[in-house]
């Protein structure tokens, strides 16, 4: 049976699972593929490429920066988080992401967008890490209304958290039948319906169906989560989420924050740590 992981999204509360990657590759816990979402897909490539500490360290040193994310990177280029800044002179030049090891690895890695034009999930294995992939990535953490979409293949294609927030069902579909899930959001949570839908559909009048999807993300997202509930009490998934409410969210500049949030991810997975070994074994 394959063993996989999914990464729930959530902006700056992916720290948190950032937190618990590092802890996992510093005990040797590998998966035979892994499926992130948005902020999952973004700070879970660096699980493949075998980078300890690398999302903290980065988010670190340019969580001042303007073209990292401002309302003058929003303003100048149309993305809050600066998309050529953000996934492509940060890990091709600044930080260097490991693409080597990345590439060598036997682990498979996917990622989650929407098709902008239709709202319809658009899941992708990122077999390589080079420019084209990190469009990938940067197409499933593009947030509406504060980014452009990211034109791939023809498709106009935007955050894979309005299509499929929590890609269990899709992976399990593929072969991974018993997957570890890491979730942003403590235990109980269910998302409230969309505030300020008469502006977003203003701002997303070129895109009718994610305002559509938008209006209705709360169902789709509270149905997922009830079915996750429900695997976890038949121990058909292991699920790793935060005690309560994590303090960081879209944006988050506060250094102390950041690391405050990393860390709770650390102390989460140490905790949770033997109870998964025991999981993954059974599934061997």
């Amino acid at each position: 049976m394959k063993q996989g992981l999914v990464l729930e999204g959530g902006a700056m509360r992916g720290l948190f699972t950032a937190g618990i990657l590092d802890v996992l590759m510093e005990a040797g816990v590998t998966f035979d593929g892994v499926i992130g979402v948005s902020a999952g897909a973004a700070f879970g490539a660096n699980y493949k490429s075998g980078q300890a500490g690398r999302v903290l360290r980065y988010n670190l040193r340019f969580a001042k920066d303007k073209r990292f994310c401002s309302l003058r990177s929003l303003l100048k280029t149309g993305d809050l988080y600066g998309g050529e800044f953000c996934y492509h002179t940060l890990p091709e030049k600044l930080d260097l992401m490991d693409a080597e090891t990345y590439n060598s690895s036997p682990m498979k890695f996917y990622c989650v967008c929407t098709d902008a034009d239709t709202a319809a999930p658009v899941y992708h294995d990122l077999d390589r890490l080079d420019h084209d992939s990190l469009e990938w990535v940067r197409a499933s953490a593009s947030m509406q209304a504060v980014s452009k979409p990211v034109v791939i293949e023809g498709r106009r294609l935007l955050d894979g958290g309005i299509a499929d927030p929590v890609p269990v069902d899709f992976f399990r579909a593929i072969g991974y039948r018993r997957p570890v899930v890491i979730l942003t959001q403590p235990k109980g949570y269910r998302k409230k319906p969309q505030a300020g839908m008469p502006v977003l559909k203003q701002l997303l009048k070129e895109y009718p169906a994610i305002a559509e999807g938008l209006a209705n993300r709360h169902e789709l997202y509270n149905r997922i989560m009830d079915k996750i509930d429900a695997l976890e009490e038949q121990g058909e998934i292991f699920v790793m989420r935060p005690a309560s409410r994590i303090k960081a969210g879209r944006t988050e500049h506060d250094r102390s924050v950041i690391r405050e949030v990393y860390l709770e991810g650390r102390k989460a997975a140490e905790a949770y740590l033997p109870q998964l070994q025991a999981f993954l074994q059974e599934t061997a």
